[in-house]
């Protein structure tokens, strides 16, 4: 197991492992610009106004995207989901999971870098320490000093922010389960319902200790992917490392000196690659599962080496075969046989939801008895049509059967269901018994949409004798 160092003047009270698990041993992470660290900032802020807006967007008079736990159905713009269709959600997962692995076998974690909803609230509740108590440095000694007035107005400002950010996501996230209007305006005018409260209570509070007293721990020892991914890695993946070729032997110097009056390596050991990382690891120990390549160490590295005049790229996005003074081979069997997959899952959720209709319909036999004879001498069979109208406006369907001649439709011929609606008819099957030989005929009902004369058709026995 590889050794850390210790951070200098940041890290000094973490003096072994064990520490992590105190929030009080904290990571002090200094902050660093940079191009990886605007790619992060940007797809993290568009994630989060992403995760925030999609449930506010109006779509055709209705809400767009609504998991609505009562009605058990799922509203998704012009389409609607109910428990059946649940199958499309392990689609839906089996595709993610396909993806991260593609990805991460050939660019690395870049999941937990610049997308991982622990990764980017953790850097917005730091965005807030900064703001409040300052630097890392700052940060640390404000935290060692004795309780007075700057210490807690400065605690206290920092925690309303996270507060505040977690109840806004508390919210979001319910507003996906709830009506969004009602959800604010019963949470604002204190009249949400308990089960509501609850909900928005349990979210904020995991959001508010995740990112705010978690982070590195959650990464570190909880997450279970920092634990598998070495199955998808290889030599062929790029990840943040570092050149121990050009870097060593790693030591201080003056910027005043050239490269060539020295023996040492590129790297002057200034430790702000350790000083920058969410998760407190030096990364010229080598690849480590703590390692979340959020890139934060290249743009340190990089700004060092402008500073002493040495080209950048001492830390950078690379393969183990580079740094090895190899080739990197993008295509490999493994890339293949992931990108494989992927493909294949994606064109059987596509194939899926193309087969999916607006309505569907369930007929029910009449429990009490197979078949009756009525008062005009004709066997007569009763079924109960369910049918769900799928779509999001009500809809108009004529009711019809095949495989029975001579044969009479007992009930209405149009019925209208109105959207999202469970629609349940009951209708009776008459005939003439006098030349028909069979004991059980199979007959096919069939309900055709009068507007976009759509068909729905299933199978049902008719009993004439036993």
């Amino acid at each position: 197991m590889t050794q850390r160092i210790k951070i200098k003047e940041i890290k000094s009270t973490h003096k072994n492992s064990a520490d992590r698990f105190n929030p009080s041993n904290r990571i002090y992470v200094r902050a660093v610009y940079g191009f990886f660290q605007k790619l992060r900032k940007f797809t993290g802020w568009g994630l989060i106004l992403f995760f925030i807006a999609m449930p506010m967007i109006r779509w055709d008079g209705h809400q767009a995207v609504l998991f609505d736990v009562d009605k058990q159905q799922f509203q998704l713009f012009d389409m609607l989901f109910f428990p059946q269709d649940l199958t499309l959600v392990a689609w839906v997962f089996i595709i993610a999971a396909f993806a991260l692995f593609f990805f991460t076998t050939y660019l690395g974690r870049v999941w937990c870098g610049y997308t991982c909803p622990q990764t980017v609230w953790t850097f917005i509740f730091i965005w807030f320490e900064e703001r409040f108590e300052g630097t890392a440095n700052k940060r640390k000694r404000l935290d060692e000093m004795p309780w007075n007035f700057n210490k807690i107005w400065r605690k206290t400002a920092k925690h309303t922010g996270w507060l505040a950010v977690s109840l806004l996501t508390g919210l979001a996230f319910c507003s996906y389960f709830v009506p969004v209007e009602k959800l604010y305006t019963d949470f604002f005018t204190g009249q949400s319902s308990m089960l509501v409260l609850i909900m928005i209570f349990i979210f904020t509070f995991s959001t508010y200790a995740n990112a705010g007293w978690m982070r590195s721990i959650f990464c570190v020892h909880m997450c279970p992917y920092s634990r598998f991914q070495s199955a998808m890695f290889d030599k062929n993946t790029y990840s943040v490392g570092y050149d121990a070729t050009r870097g060593e032997k790693r030591g201080p110097r003056s910027r005043k000196i050239d490269r060539s009056e020295t023996e040492l390596g590129d790297c002057v050991d200034c430790d702000l690659c350790v000083q920058v990382c969410p998760t407190g690891i030096d990364i010229r120990d080598g690849l480590q599962y703590e390692c979340i390549n959020c890139g934060a160490c290249i743009d340190a590295c990089d700004q060092t080496m402008d500073k002493m005049g040495y080209p950048r790229g001492l830390i950078s996005y690379t393969s183990e075969q580079v740094l090895e003074g190899k080739e990197t081979k993008l295509l490999r069997p493994k890339i293949i046989g992931y990108g494989l997959m992927l493909l294949i899952m994606v064109g059987l959720f596509i194939v899926n939801i193309s087969t999916l209709t607006n309505a569907e319909m369930e007929i029910l036999r009449d429990r009490n008895s197979l078949y009756r004879e009525n008062v005009d001498g004709l066997i007569e069979n009763t079924y109960t049509l369910k049918v769900i109208n799928k779509s999001t406006d009500a809809q108009v369907y004529s009711i019809t059967f095949i495989g029975l001649k001579d044969a009479t439709l007992i009930g209405p011929k149009q019925i209208t269901i109105q959207s999202g609606e469970v629609f349940t008819q009951p209708i009776s099957i008459a005939v003439d018994p006098y030349d028909i030989k069979a004991k059980k005929i199979t007959v096919t009902i069939k309900l055709t949409n009068i507007e976009s004369d759509e068909v729905i058709e299933q199978d049902a026995s008719f009993f004439l004798g036993l």
